[in-house]
Formats: C-alpha cells, sequence, structure tokens
C-alpha cells in the first residue's frame, strides 16, 4: 500500500535523478557566489562584525547566498513542467498530492550541501577554518529553510502558473531585499536604525547569523537557537501553504 513516505521517495528519486546526471549543473550555480567571494570579499574591512577575519564572516554567508539564489527559483522547474503537461500527468497518478510537494522540497537538499562542500573546499586555501560539527549542525538548520524556501517557490509557480511573468517578478521583488537585509555582504549592525529595524523581521537574517556562529564553533547559544526556530518556522510555512496549494490545483 503507498503512504506518504514511499510516495515522497518516489517524488524525491524522479526529481534527483536528473541532478545526478548533470552534476555540471551544480559547479555552473557556484559562479554568481564565487564571483561575489572574488570580487566582493576583498572590498570588506579586516575584521567585520568582530568576527575575526573577513572570510570567516563572509563564507557562511555566502553558503546561504548560494542556497537563497537556487531554492527561490525551483518553482520555474514546475513552471516547466506546467507547461509541457508533465505535472498534470503526474496528478492522475495515485501518488499523494502532499508527496509532491514534500519530495520536490527535500530535493533541494541535495545541491544544498554538494555547493556548500564546494565552497568551503575553495575557501580554505585561503585561510578559512571551521568547526566541523557546527557545520554539519549548520547545514541540517540550513536543510529545512531551503525545503521550506523551495516549497514557497512551487507555490508561487502553481499561483502563477497562468502568467510565467508574475512568478520572475515576485522572485526578484523579494530575493535581493531578503539577501541584504539579512546581511550576508555588508554588515547590518553598522546601517541606519531603520535598516538594523527591518532586518530583524527577515528571518533570513537569524539563519545567516546562526551558519556564523555554528562555523566558528559557537554551537550552544542563543543565535543558533534563533536560527533553528527561524528556518523550521520557514520549513513549516512553505509545506502547509505548498500542500494546500496542490491540493487545490488537482
Amino acid at each position: 500500500m503507498s503512504t506518504l513516505a514511499t510516495d515522497t521517495v518516489t517524488v524525491f528519486s524522479r526529481e534527483l535523478r536528473p541532478v545526478l546526471r548533470d552534476p555540471f549543473s551544480i559547479v555552473f550555480s557556484l559562479v554568481q557566489p564565487l564571483v561575489f567571494l572574488t570580487l566582493f570579499a576583498p572590498l570588506l574591512p579586516d575584521n567585520p562584525a568582530g568576527t575575526g577575519s573577513t572570510l570567516q564572516w563572509f563564507v557562511p554567508g555566502i553558503i546561504v547566498m548560494s542556497c537563497l539564489f537556487a531554492t527561490s527559483m525551483t518553482g520555474s522547474n514546475l513552471l516547466y513542467e506546467l507547461k509541457t503537461g508533465s505535472h498534470e500527468r503526474m496528478l492522475v497518478t495515485p501518488l499523494r498530492r502532499p508527496s509532491l510537494l514534500i519530495g520536490r522540497a527535500l530535493k533541494e537538499i541535495v545541491p544544498m550541501f554538494a555547493q556548500a562542500l564546494i565552497i568551503v573546499a575553495v575557501t580554505l586555501p585561503f585561510g578559512f577554518r571551521f568547526n566541523v560539527l557546527g557545520a554539519v549542525v549548520g547545514l541540517v538548520i540550513l536543510a529545512a529553510f531551503c525545503v521550506g524556501l523551495g516549497a514557497l517557490s512551487y507555490t508561487l509557480a502553481l499561483a502563477s502558473k497562468n502568467s510565467e511573468w508574475l512568478f520572475w517578478a515576485v522572485q526578484q521583488t523579494l530575493l535581493f531585499p531578503l539577501l541584504l537585509l539579512a546581511g550576508m555582504l555588508l554588515p547590518v549592525d553598522t546601517g541606519p536604525g531603520w535598516l538594523q529595524t527591518l532586518s530583524q523581521f527577515n528571518p533570513l537574517t537569524y539563519v545567516v547569523d546562526a551558519q556564523r556562529a555554528l562555523f566558528a564553533g559557537d554551537i550552544a547559544s542563543t543565535t543558533v537557537l534563533a536560527g533553528l526556530a527561524s528556518a523550521a518556522g520557514v520549513m513549516a510555512l512553505g509545506l502547509a501553504v505548498g500542500t494546500r496549494a496542490m491540493r487545490r490545483d488537482s
């Protein structure tokens, strides 16, 4: 008998297969984060936010940024499936509707881990150091955030299936404010008060702060707890809203 877990594994395998057949897509998706790392990091002060070095502060933010770019665009895959009729063929299968969303969202974790490993490997020769346990916990938190963001991206794709421009307009409008207000590229702590206030309403801020603390080995801290709560909240919201949208669409 089919269960939600087995259906989710089926969808996850189907979604992951093209990624495994074309691993170069993961490498090429790193071009933008690596460009930021190469051209932006030298512009930062030597000891941003008191973290000891530019790389120790910047690399965890770049890892989150690469995940943000990748997962926020995953809904475009669903738009393609909607256009070609592939999604409708999936709907006539006995697969449970929530599994269509959860399996797709879980797939986003695999490229995320691969990208994080590549970024860390590239920066190690330049002096970046990290705590192994902290990094593993950080990636688990980031995975939860990616699942939620991916689910929200699929929900946006379903809502804009008759007007594809709407998906890209909303995605681009939200992407850069979220990125900049999270303090990934520049410390928000040194900005004006209104900017710091807006940053506190951005869930990504807490995820980025938690990544920096965890990569530095500060595992048992309120910063990490806030990042975990923020990522779990985004995941719960994304799966709840996305599952409802998937059921209504079918």
